[in-house]
């Protein structure tokens, strides 16, 4: 008996790799319609998502020491303080400062919009359009204008918003505390004022009106404050093009490439106009402070001149003598001295001023442009200059108990300090200076006083004339002196390569890479569904999950019952379901090696296996067959075949065992030709013992004498031991396994078991197997192998899987009707 059993097995392996083939094949459409979609759903996504751009610049950052010889490099310092300027410079670059500055002087205050397929695009510099907005008036930030032209010179224009945020363009400030509901829904003219006492402002159309195309659009603007504009336009990232270079490159993505390129090409030049304007402070202070000190020159000028002419015009003398003429010049020349030095006097004064009041000391004016030749003060005031400059750098980026921040402000204590000791010392030198010129001054005087009256008058007027206009020219002079410096300034940086968005191509979405994701999406989610479904699921759904636990022999497969009738074998006997209980006929007569007469037993692990319908099938199948056949009800417990036959069940196995009937009287016709039932009558208190009885086997002796084929339905072996006392009196065992039911666990524990106990002729039959694309093992080659010894398994199995019978069965067509798009693609019956 084993022998069959091992040759059995033989023929099923010896196939295995065509069923491995099916597997893979049976998806292909699955794998289709999943790719299908998925690029379908790439196509979508591409074709409505906002693309994303990215524009970018590059500026070259120069080392502030270019060519100079800074004792540092010599150190090997330079380098260190090369990358020290580099980060600085970055720091500027991406300050809120700079791009704040930047949007006031861009024009990004008003966004225009437009409705196209669906989506919204931002129209820059093409809207047909123009909003004027009174900047002394607050508007409404965020809320949302609807604009419909209804001609060119009328529109109609709707906003809601219950709390928009009142800001003012011109104090560059929200309004505080004040929160407006906007509600407007009106047609204006084009040009005319729009005003309420939340916003002023006009709609003027522009020359890209198109009448045409315009006036079946949709238009909206949205007014935004520069806060909320530095906020969003401060997304740009920075970064050296490599760790060697001081090039650094600007890079800014968004939806918009003229919008971007406009704002990258904007903040450069602003940068680098910040850049110039810290090298032209020392000659801006220095042109503000001269111009301060000539206004009162100045009238003080003018008064002395004319006195001077009243006086020669009074006293009818024009020019002095020859003797005061050289006392004249003498005196001249001490005054354009003196002059100057009261120049340096005011200056040094002043910025003595500056220090002990703490004013703000990186405002102070170099000495040395100010004619000052003293190299400690200039070097002294450059220094907390620039420890000025880094201190507001660094503080962009660091936090006041910072110790860089800490270290700056004891360095610039320090270097004030030595400047006020320096300027007090300079003052003092220059008052020695100013009493020795006034002491040949007095010299002089001594001498003029020799001359007559009206030589004296017009000698003092003169001299007093003199020294005012050489002051005034002094200070002119160092005025052009210092224009002439600022004009000669350039920046220290440089624009590379300006933004362009000329060529750009989308950085999101990445259509290509989006198909090619797609399509691997499309392979991987039908293979992860099919594992996945595998490994979570713990019921028998395919072949594979018997072999691997057992190695008994798989007589067949029972295609689900589709029918109304519980015996499609007798009532459908052209349908797929009576053909695979015809192959489980063919395969069991193998697998007895053709015995004639046969005892099968069917039972299972647990309740609702399909035991009963089996049973009832199996003998059906056989009675078609020719053959005498007895179907048994073996269930003890629970007796029910006699309510499918409508038969009574007062009498039957369990009467017949205590002697209450005799074997002739509990044997029924079922109404099919060949086929008699014997019920499992009432229900006995002590079934497992009556089926152990001496009575028990008698009456297996008489039947075999009788029937071909005896089916016995019993219970399940999980349950009672029944089923296991009745294995001793047949010849083959069917252990049913239901697809999608029999639980993995149960089955393996249950079928080792009886694997131990050797029982002869042990064999699997799975039930209810459903012919759909999901049926794993079954759907494409139902009975492929089994019963390859007579020829027969593989030709009948193999149209089952795509819902085809090639025309032999008679529910081919009807089965293929009832597939739902879906359940071909998903395999739902």
């Amino acid at each position: 008996m084993n022998e069959n059993i091992q040759d059995f097995n033989e023929q099923q392996q010896s196939v295995d790799y065509k069923a491995i083939l099916f597997k893979f094949y049976r998806y292909w459409y699955f794998f289709a319609v999943t790719i299908f979609i998925a690029i379908i759903i790439a196509f979508i996504f591409n074709k409505y998502t906002k693309p994303i751009y990215e524009v970018k610049t590059t500026v070259l950052i120069k080392d502030k020491s270019e060519n100079k010889l800074n004792p540092q490099d010599l150190l090997g310092m330079g380098l260190f303080n090369n990358m020290q300027n580099l980060q600085n410079e970055i720091g500027v670059l991406s300050s809120y400062s700079l791009t704040y500055r930047t949007l006031t002087k861009i024009g990004f205050e008003v966004s225009y919009f437009s409705e196209d397929n669906f989506m919204t695009k931002e129209l820059y510099k093409s809207s047909p359009f123009e909003v004027i907005m009174d900047t002394a008036y607050p508007q409404p930030i965020g809320a949302q204008f609807n604009v419909n032209f209804i001609s060119k010179d009328k529109f109609r224009l709707e906003a809601k918003d219950e709390e928009a945020k009142m800001y003012i363009y011109s104090k560059q400030r929200m309004v505080e505390d004040r929160k407006e509901d906007i509600s407007i829904d009106k047609t204006f003219s084009v040009g005319q004022t729009i005003q309420t006492k939340d916003f002023k402002f006009k709609v003027l159309v522009n020359d890209n009106f198109d009448p045409y195309k315009d006036l079946k659009k949709s238009f909206s603007f949205v007014f935004k404050d520069y806060d909320g504009l530095a906020k969003e336009f401060k997304s740009f990232s920075l970064e050296p093009i490599n760790k060697e270079a001081s090039i650094v490159e600007i890079k800014l993505k968004g939806e918009n490439v003229k919008k971007l390129t406009d704002f990258l090409n904007s903040l450069t030049k602003e940068y680098l106009a910040k850049g110039l304007e810290r090298k032209n402070v020392v000659a801006i202070r220095t042109i503000s402070f001269i111009d301060n000190e000539l206004q009162g020159i100045s009238d003080s000028l003018n008064s002395s001149e004319k006195a001077l002419m009243l006086f020669r015009t009074n006293k009818e003398i024009m020019n002095l003598d020859d003797e005061a003429k050289q006392v004249f010049e003498k005196m001249m020349q001490l005054q354009d001295e003196k002059a100057v030095l009261i120049v340096k006097s005011k200056y040094l004064l002043n910025m003595k001023e500056y220090i002990e009041k703490n004013r703000k000391l990186d405002e102070l004016i170099v000495p040395a442009s100010m004619g000052i030749d003293n190299t400690v003060l200039n070097d002294l005031t450059m220094q907390l200059t620039a420890l000025y400059m880094k201190r507001t750098e660094a503080s962009q980026y660091s936090m006041d108990k910072n110790p860089s921040l800490r270290a700056i402000d004891l360095q610039i204590t320090t270097t004030k300090n030595a400047l006020y000791e320096n300027v007090k010392s300079a003052i003092n030198s220059n008052e020695i200076a100013l009493k020795e010129i006034n002491s040949r001054v007095s010299s002089i005087n001594s001498r003029i006083s020799n001359l007559p009256e009206t030589q004296r008058v017009l000698f003092g007027i003169e001299r007093k004339f003199k020294l005012t206009d050489a002051i005034y020219t002094y200070l002119l002079q160092k005025r052009s002196e210092a224009q002439i410096t600022q004009a000669a300034n350039l920046s220290d940086n440089e624009v590379l390569d300006e933004a362009s968005g000329v060529g750009l191509s989308p950085v999101y979405p990445k259509k290509s890479l989006n198909y090619i994701i797609a399509l691997i999406l499309g392979i991987i989610l039908p293979i992860l569904y099919i594992l996945g479904k595998d490994y979570f699921n713990d019921m028998v759904m395919e072949r594979e999950d018997v072999e691997k636990v057992t190695k008994l022999p798989i007589v067949g497969h029972v295609i689900h019952n589709d029918k109304a009738s519980k015996i499609p074998v007798i009532d459908s006997p052209k349908s797929t379901i009576a053909e695979s209980f015809r192959s489980v006929r063919t395969n069991i007569n193998y697998l007895l090696k053709g015995k004639e007469r046969q005892t099968i037993l069917v039972t299972s692990d647990m309740v609702s296996a399909g035991k009963t319908f089996v049973s009832i099938n199996l003998a059906s199948i056989f009675a078609l067959y020719g053959k005498k056949t007895l179907l048994m009800g073996f269930d003890l417990r629970k007796p029910k075949i006699y309510q499918d036959f409508g038969l009574t069940n007062s009498e039957g196995i369990s009467s017949y065992l205590i002697n209450k009937s005799k074997l002739e009287d509990i044997i029924q016709f079922s109404g099919i030709e060949n086929l008699d039932i014997i019920t499992g009558g009432p229900v006995p208190p002590n079934p497992a013992e009556l089926i152990a009885s001496e009575k028990c086997k008698e009456m297996f002796f008489k039947l075999k004498e009788i029937y071909d084929y005896i089916i016995l339905d019993t219970p399940p072996v999980g349950l009672v031991t029944d089923a296991f006392l009745l294995m001793r009196h047949v010849d083959a065992n069917l252990f049913l396994v239901r697809q999608g039911f029999t639980h993995k666990k149960i089955f393996a524990s249950i079928i080792r078991d009886m694997e131990l106990r050797e029982i002869n002729n042990l064999a699997i039959l799975i039930n209810d197997v459903k012919l759909t694309r999901s049926s794993y093992g079954y759907g494409y080659g139902y009975g492929y192998g089994y019963g390859s010894g007579y020829g027969y398994g593989y030709g009948y199995g193999y149209g089952y899987g795509y819902g085809y019978g090639y025309g032999y069965y008679s529910d081919d067509k009807d089965s293929s009707k009832k597939k739902t798009f879906l359940q071909r693609i998903f395999g739902k019956s």
